[in-house]
């Protein structure tokens, strides 16, 4: 049941953040491309990558842990659904070259944003250890 609640309580938190960055970000950039989603995708993959080494090959902690901040947390603060919706409407608009274009840079700078997160937990872990 502890899972369960940590979960819960991780996501309320990661749904709020996704709301208010990437509203943020299509106020500063506009709609007429999902910048949102891919801030927060690419910036969720980062977050990811490091947590990913914080909590799996560095350090072992109570997986309450693991369920808050990786389940919990960035799995609904990144949202491959809301990505999946956004590159449908603009193939449905006709809009090839920007649907193609956000199914690229979101699947690639998502993978690299993830690498970037555990070369960088790996390295930060050095100094920790």
């Amino acid at each position: 049941m502890n899972q369960w609640l940590a979960i819960a309580a991780g996501g309320a938190v990661g749904a709020v953040g996704r709301f208010w960055i990437s509203s943020w970000v299509n106020a500063g950039l506009g709609k007429s491309f999902p910048f949102g989603t891919l801030v927060v995708n690419v910036l969720g993959s980062l977050v990811m990558g490091m947590l990913f080494v914080l909590l799996v090959e560095k350090i072992t902690t109570d997986p309450i842990w693991r369920s808050l901040l990786v389940i919990g947390l960035l799995g609904a603060f990144t949202t491959f659904s809301t990505f999946s919706l956004e590159t449908l409407q603009l193939l449905e608009s006709g809009a090839l070259l920007r649907a193609g274009l956000n199914m690229l840079v979101s699947v690639v700078s998502c993978v690299l944003a993830a690498w970037a997160g555990t070369f960088i937990g790996r390295h930060l872990m050095q100094f920790w250890t």
